[in-house]
């Protein structure tokens, strides 16, 4: 993972770009898929957003459960049973979901997967 860096400016509005961020070229490399088991890696975390990425073993399945805040599910590699709400959907590279808060999913990975999860914490 390239570490958080400066970002060069851009035009003429250099005073808005001041913040960091965080530039990964392949999560792929950035998990390791277990023989048996999920691993999961914290790659960015703030005050208003917490990325992870996740690798599954083939078979491996993350149970049906909620989460308080919205949420990004993105495929990276393989092919995964996502259950949102009563719906079964088939995701392979490049699917993507947005989950409200409180919306019943889980993932059973009929392959190897690697998958980003984006979780959208909420301001108040």
């Amino acid at each position: 993972m390239t570490p958080v860096t400066e970002p060069q400016p851009r035009g003429g509005h250099n005073e808005a770009m001041h913040g960091k961020y965080t530039f990964i070229a392949d999560l792929v490399k950035e998990v390791s898929i277990p023989e048996n088991g999920i691993l999961s890696r914290t790659l960015y975390n703030d005050e208003r957003s917490k990325v992870l990425v996740f690798g599954f073993a083939a078979g491996q399945e993350l149970s049906a459960h909620t989460a308080p805040m919205p949420a990004i599910l993105y495929f990276v590699q393989g092919e995964a049973t996502v259950k949102l709400g009563t719906d079964l959907h088939e995701a392979g590279p490049g699917a993507l979901v947005h989950m409200p808060p409180l919306l019943e999913h889980g993932i059973v990975a009929k392959t190897p997967v690697v998958m980003a999860l984006i979780m959208l914490k909420q301001q108040g």
